[in-house]
């Protein structure tokens, strides 16, 4: 009998993961990367570290071209990189989500460009939690 509940609960739970909304890209493109060239106050910007060659981390960001802007194949890289932090299962325990956030605020305890948000409310991160959840950038499009 708990053979019969395990496997239940398993086939559950891969339905449930199957059945999350994987990150949009056109949502990525036009919600999420232009938070990564956002100027801040006291601190980089998440491309002026996550850019460099010399950035061994788990994120990188490819290099704009001259007018500031990436390429739609340079933004398919830095989606392809950024989904690396994104855990599918729980998706709001997200290193992306996590890593600037303020400790305080349930974020990691050390991020080396600095902690961007004190809070799960700020605008910024709820759009990086709605990008991980599924976010689609047609549903982001009419709320505007």
């Amino acid at each position: 009998m708990a053979d019969i509940i395990l496997i239940l609960m398993l086939v559950l739970a891969l339905a449930l993961w199957l059945a999350a909304a994987p990150p949009d890209f056109e949502f990525f493109t036009k919600r999420v990367e232009p938070i990564f060239l956002k100027a801040r106050q006291g601190a980089a910007r998440c491309y002026d570290c996550h850019s460099l060659d010399s950035n061994k981390s788990l994120f990188h960001l490819e290099g704009t071209r001259a007018d500031g802007t990436w390429s739609r194949a340079q933004s398919r890289r830095n989606f392809e990189n950024a989904l690396k932090l994104v855990d599918v299962a729980r998706p709001l325990s997200s290193r992306l989500l996590l890593h600037p956030l303020g400790e305080s605020a349930g974020g990691d305890p050390f991020h080396t460009g600095g902690k961007f948000w004190q809070s799960k409310d700020d605008p910024e991160w709820r759009t990086l939690a709605d990008w991980v959840q599924g976010g689609k950038a047609a549903r982001d499009d009419r709320a505007k």
